[in-house]
């Protein structure tokens, strides 16, 4: 068992310098390493002598996460990353050693921690029986030798040049390599209107939504006036996804549905279209506010159904109403991406807003459209005071609120100019 020294804090640490906080942190990492080490090694002496004679129990994971107070799944993991760094002895007396001794050694000395052994130990794991003793040994000093001074991700990646060095040809697939991934979506309306979404993704899937919520759901950057991006992660995720499947529904090259793209149709009185006030139909089913279905009658996918006094069918839109695709890329060049002031949207992540509503009698021509992105496309349609116009060198400007200027000074985005 290795041996340690304890540390005292320093009595007050807010005397203490940069290198002296430094310090302390790094000597105390070191030190928790150690003790987690030295953890391990009960832990494998208790398997050695079986957890059943010592304490009663039928696993040394399971006595370990009522003693410990953590969960199963943590305890099991802690007991079989003690069992692969640290010699033992079977049940019959006969030794067991470790399959990662090197490693063992390391964390004992506190350099390593879990973060570091895990991903090592797997791609330890993954070498291939065939590879000499030798081999493997130096395997693990090289992955060794670099988790002393590196992260999990950067093990991870070395650890898989490792292993495309030590067996170039690759393991042979197996049967159930060769199924297609199995990834299950569920998309469920409540009572209240809104709609539950929850899944299952397979890694690759995984990887690709997390890519897609890490550049889509980005915070957006302090607007002119100071004020910062108050969404959560969880809405700014939300928002990407909403962001991602409008830029799917309006791509031209999209799937159709009985010879027709994926459209959404929106039911509003005529009434509540030009004032704003009330609410519309989504698809028949769900209700949103008019002022709602103002803004989505903007969108190029979004089929307005108008109707009279009598509910009586006035209008259906049609796609020749809406943004053609030519008319898409003029504003995409215009434009450069969202025209709010400050905003660093790019083209694939706004939408094309009427100037003057096409429920006015707007028309769907570059005088009168502009990109937005979703969250200021909501601004302009909701009560926040903007308002937009097209300026004289057909330039898209935008109007504050007296409360943030009594003179109301037109501002554009200098951003994309």
């Amino acid at each position: 068992m290795s041996s340690r020294r304890t540390l005292e804090p320093p009595q007050e640490l807010w005397r203490a310098g940069a290198r002296e906080l430094a310090h302390g942190v790094v000597e105390r990492m070191s030190l928790a390493r150690q003790a987690l080490a030295e953890v391990g090694q009960f832990l494998v002496e208790i398997e050695s002598r079986g957890p059943m004679e010592l304490f009663g129990h039928g696993s040394t994971a399971g006595w370990f996460a009522e003693t410990a107070r953590i969960t199963p799944e943590e305890a099991g993991k802690t007991v079989a990353r003690a069992l692969a760094v640290n010699d033992g002895r079977n049940l019959d007396g006969t030794p067991a050693s470790a399959s990662a001794p090197i490693a063992g050694a390391a964390a004992a000395e506190g350099d390593l921690g879990h973060q570091q052994l895990d991903p090592l130990l797997a791609v330890l794991k993954k070498i291939p029986a065939e590879i000499s003793a030798e081999g493997r040994t130096g395997a693990e000093q090289i992955l060794v030798d670099l988790a002393r001074r590196a992260g999990p991700q950067e093990i991870a990646k070395a650890g898989a040049d490792l292993l495309a060095h030590l067996d170039p040809d690759g393991s042979k697939p197996e049967d159930e390599d060769l199924k297609p991934p199995s990834r299950e979506v569920f998309l469920r309306k409540r009572d209240d209107g809104w709609w539950r979404l929850n899944g299952l993704l397979d890694p690759e899937f995984g990887a690709r939504a997390n890519a897609l919520f890490e550049t889509w759901g980005q915070r957006r950057p302090v607007d002119d006036d100071g004020n910062r991006d108050p969404r959560t992660p969880a809405e700014r995720h939300g928002d990407a996804l909403f962001d991602a499947i409008h830029y799917a529904m309006t791509n031209d090259k999209a799937p159709t549905l009985s010879g027709d793209r994926t459209t959404v149709v929106v039911t509003i009185p005529l009434d509540s279209l030009r004032t704003g006030l009330g609410a519309a139909c989504v698809d028949g089913v769900s209700q949103i506010t008019a002022r709602h279905a103002r803004m989505l009658a903007c969108d190029a996918r979004i089929i307005p159904a108008v109707l009279g006094t009598e509910s009586e069918p006035l209008d259906i839109g049609r796609a020749a109403r809406t943004v053609t695709p030519g008319q898409r890329r003029a504003l995409n060049l215009r434009d450069h991406g969202c025209a709010f002031p400050g905003c660093r949207r790019r083209p694939k992540q706004c939408e094309a807003h009427h100037i003057l509503p096409w429920g006015e009698l707007g028309d769907t021509d570059l005088h009168n459209l502009c990109l937005l992105c979703r969250y200021h496309h909501m601004v302009i349609h909701g009560l926040s005071g903007w308002e937009v116009r097209m300026s004289a060198d057909c330039r898209p400007e935008f109007i504050p609120p007296q409360y943030l200027d009594p003179l109301q000074k037109p501002r554009r985005n200098a951003i994309h100019s």
